[in-house]
């Protein structure tokens, strides 16, 4: 029996990266590839408390079926941490997902029709072009500098749906809008009608200076917000929300509904019980000083080991560098040399939408120690010398 697949069936494909990661698990290769958060920042003592806590006090409730929107306390939560950062946001409009890869999910659903123009940065998340796919619409990249989307860019995006976009050392670029930047692309997006969703995995992991406020903060009515406890808890809770202006969330609720009925209840009573009482005010500075130590071991195995001709940009947070080799190498056509000599990147023309760049990649350096990070830019410095020069 053969099954007639849909038409949205042949828009899915597989992720480049988490094919990359079987090619990791070979025994001594260096992984400078995947977007995975350190185990070594798990709170898993906290969680272990917490959820002794919650099977003592709640558990017929943790363990039963709950509201599509969420766990109420944690909604609170949210909606409270948000306004700390100048959002004027609701506990009515906090929606609770199953990870923020989920929202993404459920925002393609409700605002993409086929042939719907979406506007994306370039490069992008490739996690959000996989997650647009299904729902056809017409992707148009948007021009961009180091510090994000070009405001005048943004004239390729009129009637588009929304622009995504990653304003805090977005994935892969690493690259984080300045202050000045946000407020000119609100501006342009405001005079344009141009929604925005805002996508926020990362913006609590900086190394030396807050990221500047939200676009949210800045046009509430027009940005839908998307977070995430994975970089800062564990994403194997896989737990996410999405903020929306009040007209949209009935519709986002519905599609939620219809996806899997609610994030799972144990999951998110574990993770309000772990961070109500502040307990992110004393983890999450742990997990920067940890990262910013690996971000200085990689930017200075870059300076010692790299060849003329390639370019970086330093991140100030975050989890990536982005690297452009010279011109004429292609990173794809790189990387079995490179893990011929042990160590592994993403090469970066997945993450584009439209005219992708052969010569880029990405590196994480948060889940290799100082000294296999040295090694491992030796190997790919190495492989480049060996093969592409």
């Amino acid at each position: 029996m053969t099954f007639q697949q849909a038409r949205r069936a042949a828009r899915m494909n597989p992720s480049i990266i988490r094919e990359i990661l079987k090619v990791t698990e070979r025994p001594g290769i260096i992984s400078l590839a995947g977007g995975l958060p350190s185990p070594d920042t798990f709170p898993v003592e906290a969680m272990r408390d917490a959820a002794e806590r919650v099977l003592r006090d709640s558990p017929r409730e943790a363990l039963q079926y709950a509201a599509s929107e969420g766990y109420g306390p944690l909604r609170e939560w949210v909606a409270g941490h948000l306004a700390g950062q100048g959002q004027r946001v609701e506990a009515s409009q906090v929606l609770i997902t199953t990870g923020s890869q989920q929202g993404l999910d459920l925002v393609g659903k409700v605002l993409i029709d086929a042939g719907s123009r979406v506007a994306v940065e370039s490069p992008t998340y490739l996690g959000a072009l996989q997650a647009f796919a299904p729902y056809e619409p017409e992707l148009v990249s948007v021009a961009c500098d180091d510090d994000g989307p070009l405001p005048e860019g943004l004239d390729v995006a009129r009637g588009a749906r929304f622009l995504y976009a990653l304003p805090n050392f977005q994935n892969p670029s690493g690259r984080c809008m300045s202050e000045a930047r946000r407020a000119a692309l609100v501006e342009r997006a405001l005079a344009l009608g141009l929604p925005l969703v805002e996508d926020n995995p990362y913006g609590d992991l900086w190394f030396d200076v807050a990221p500047p406020a939200p676009l949210a903060s800045r046009w509430s009515d027009g940005v839908v917000y998307l977070g995430s406890f994975s970089k800062v808890l564990a994403p194997g809770l896989r737990l996410g929300y999405v903020v929306a202006p009040k007209p949209l969330c009935p519709k986002l609720l519905q599609a939620k509904q219809a996806a899997d009925l609610h994030t799972p209840s144990f999951n998110q009573r574990l993770v309000h019980e772990v961070i109500r009482d502040g307990f992110l005010q004393t983890h999450v500075p742990t997990i920067r000083q940890r990262y910013r130590a690996q971000r200085d071991a990689m930017r200075a195995a870059l300076e010692r080991h790299m060849p003329p001709g390639c370019h970086w940009n330093v991140p100030s947070g975050g989890m990536f560098f982005w690297l452009e080799l010279p011109e004429g190498v292609d990173a794809m056509q790189l990387l079995p040399h490179a893990v011929e000599r042990g160590m592994a990147f993403v090469p970066g023309a997945a993450f584009y939408a439209d005219h992708p760049k052969p010569n880029t990649l990405r590196l994480s350096f948060v889940t290799v120690s100082p000294e296999r990070i040295e090694q491992g830019i030796a190997m790919l410095a190495q492989a480049l010398k060996e093969n592409a020069l």
